[in-house]
């Protein structure tokens, strides 16, 4: 009955509910178009092997685990790779794979993370920790399917190193704009300012 009052003793207006629940939708998919087209851009840089990119595609899942939680991020993480693979012609192929597999696991870990040592790791900690998670994905996905692991084994340094610097400026730049976003936007996160 308490939970089901609002702090005046009255019922919540449904309409503003909805109307919450459609300003977060329409965040949610303001991130998502901004991960897709941080996603084409990382498609037209030269890259040694085609599924091999700095990842800034994944400051849009970063952000949205911050202001909108863990399921949010898994959701801009899943539409992201679908929605550009569409739009690339690459759906369902091998480099939709990686890229799904790849982001899919990130937002996992970031989640977890945040969920249960958001007091050990910053931002920048936590979407480095997302950089490897994709990255250490995508090396077990192409020694399944395109190298030997002796091969997968050379690559790891290269991965682990472009995790770090991929993910340390992702974290920099979603640190800044969660900040930004909280202080423009009402109600426009479910968490307390993001610190280093």
């Amino acid at each position: 009955m308490t939970r089901s009052r609002n702090s005046a003793g009255t019922r919540p207006d449904s309409g503003s509910v909805s109307a919450r629940n459609l300003s977060t939708l329409v965040r949610i998919s303001v991130l998502v178009a901004a991960s897709m087209a941080l996603f084409l851009f990382e498609s037209l840089i030269p890259a040694p092997l085609p599924w091999l990119k700095p990842g800034l595609a994944n400051l849009g899942t970063v952000v949205t685990l911050y202001l909108f939680g863990a399921r949010a991020a898994m959701l801009v993480a899943f539409l992201r790779s679908v929605l550009s693979a569409l739009v690339l012609g690459t759906f369902l192929n091998p480099v939709f794979l990686f890229s799904l597999c790849g982001g899919m696991a990130a937002a996992a870990i970031m989640g977890l993370v945040k969920h249960r040592w958001s007091g050990v790791f910053s931002a920048i900690g936590i979407s480095v920790l997302g950089a490897y998670a994709h990255n250490l994905t995508q090396l077990l996905l192409a020694s399944l399917l395109f190298v030997n692991k002796i091969q997968a084994l050379y690559l790891m340094p290269v991965m682990l190193v472009s995790a770090l610097f991929s993910g340390s400026l992702v974290g920099i730049f979603a640190h800044y704009l969660v900040n930004i976003a909280r202080e423009i936007l009402p109600n426009g996160s479910m968490a307390p300012r993001v610190s280093h």
